[in-house]
């Protein structure tokens, strides 16, 4: 056995990209899709041991993989990235036009992140062949 088996040189990476234009695309990594996300939500989120802290997510993606999703984006309080699983997020907020959802948050974040995909689509110039 080779060690490619296990750590193969042909992979996407796990980010979203940006083409030339400055469109994001999307990016896969083994069973985990990467949808491309943008938007500032303040976030109700319970960790491993049980507490609930409140944070300000300057929101970059959402990975879809087997099992759970996170939510990946810029910590505002401290300036690092973090991936918040989807299913401890209690409430989420977007300040910018004050929804508030405590109910169906994966739901609303997968429509969030399709409409998004479908309005770069229609920005960008087709090329005629």
């Amino acid at each position: 056995m080779d060690f490619r088996d296990f750590y193969p040189t042909e992979e996407r990476s796990p980010h979203p990209r940006r083409r030339s234009g400055g469109e994001l695309v999307e990016a896969a990594r083994g069973a985990w899709r990467i949808l491309p996300l943008e938007g500032t939500f303040e976030v109700v989120y319970e960790d491993a041991r049980g507490a609930w802290t409140t944070r300000i997510l300057d929101a970059r993606e959402l990975k879809l993989g087997p099992g759970r999703t996170l939510l990946g984006g810029t910590d505002r309080a401290h300036g690092l990235y973090r991936g918040l699983r989807a299913d401890r997020i209690r409430r989420l907020t977007e300040p910018s036009s004050g929804t508030r959802i405590e109910t169906g948050i994966l739901d609303w974040l997968l429509t969030r992140a399709e409409a998004q995909r479908r309005a770069r689509r229609g920005r960008t110039p087709r090329q005629a062949a």
